[in-house]
């Protein structure tokens, strides 16, 4: 068995499922380098204690990618599980891809031909959004290396999750919020990570990273009618301030609702990390 502290992962993503908690993410010695081998489960009863990781995304024969395998995520959906996970070649632009299983433990294989993100955009970190008329999407962030302030964007998707439906929406920018910090020259803004969460009063917020000096945040951005398409709206101060990021939440098999994130930003020495939350009237707390 292994300790929490022992899971080399960035992006650490739970899913809650048959009553055991199984933790994704990227592969900490893999995550920077030119070649990457898969992605990972690994199992828990209690987030303490977890079982030895088990690869569940082999990349299949004549897969299009061969490095930088990031921020994998599994959703339940219709009944059953998809991944998406980010992939990079020097052939192609980086881009999320949705892969399927029968199982949490995989193993996941490519639904479609290629990601569902803009063949033509330097694209990361998309999750699935289904909103309240049952339209899956996918949201997603169109790198800053490209637009120089990141951008965040919801592309609709077919009910199979195969394909986008028409062009994607850009839903905030990075250089929005007034606490952010510029990364790397004065006109480029990091967004990472977004992540979806219907508040208790009924409020759609995201949960996504950029940047506060020198450290890697996590924030929360609000939809003003409920909605993807509304207008979002930023938090006047990041959600959690200490060099971390990449967050989703979950709840425990208690109702307990937890942050998930790594921390410190700093490779080799990120490491999964939870923090119960306290939410009141949409507005999330952090309780270390």
């Amino acid at each position: 068995m292994l300790q929490r502290e022992q899971i080399h992962i960035r992006d650490p993503f739970v899913l809650l499922y048959d009553k055991k908690y199984y933790l994704y993410g990227t592969r900490g010695k893999e995550c920077w380098g030119d070649h990457a081998a898969g992605l990972d489960v690994y199992v828990s009863r209690d987030l303490h204690n977890w079982e030895e990781p088990s690869q569940c995304f082999t990349p299949p024969a004549g897969f299009w990618s061969d490095r930088n395998f990031w921020a994998p995520e599994v959703h339940v959906y219709e009944g059953e599980l998809y991944m998406f996970a980010s992939f990079y070649s020097e052939t192609r632009r980086r881009g999320t891809q949705i892969l399927k299983a029968a199982s949490p433990m995989g193993p996941f294989l490519p639904i479609s031909q290629g990601p569902a993100t803009p063949p033509q955009w330097e694209c990361l970190d998309g999750t699935l959004y289904v909103e309240q008329d049952g339209t899956p999407y996918m949201v997603f962030c169109h790198e800053w290396v490209q637009c120089g302030a990141g951008e965040i964007c919801a592309v609709e998707l077919t009910k199979d999750l195969k394909d986008p439906v028409g062009e994607p929406r850009l839903l905030f920018r990075a250089d929005e919020p007034s606490w952010v910090t510029p990364y790397h020259g004065p006109e480029s803004y990091v967004s990472d990570g977004p992540f979806l969460y219907r508040a208790e009063n009924g409020e759609l917020l995201m949960l996504w990273s950029s940047f506060q000096g020198e450290s890697y945040v996590q924030a929360v951005a609000r939809s003003d009618n409920g909605r993807l398409d509304g207008r979002w709206l930023h938090d006047p101060q990041p959600l959690a301030d200490f060099d971390s990021g990449h967050g989703m939440l979950f709840r425990t098999t208690e109702g307990q609702l937890i942050l998930s994130l790594h921390t410190p930003n700093e490779t080799p020495y990120e490491r999964p990390a939870f923090f119960p939350v306290r939410e009141e009237h949409g507005r999330l707390w952090v309780e270390k």
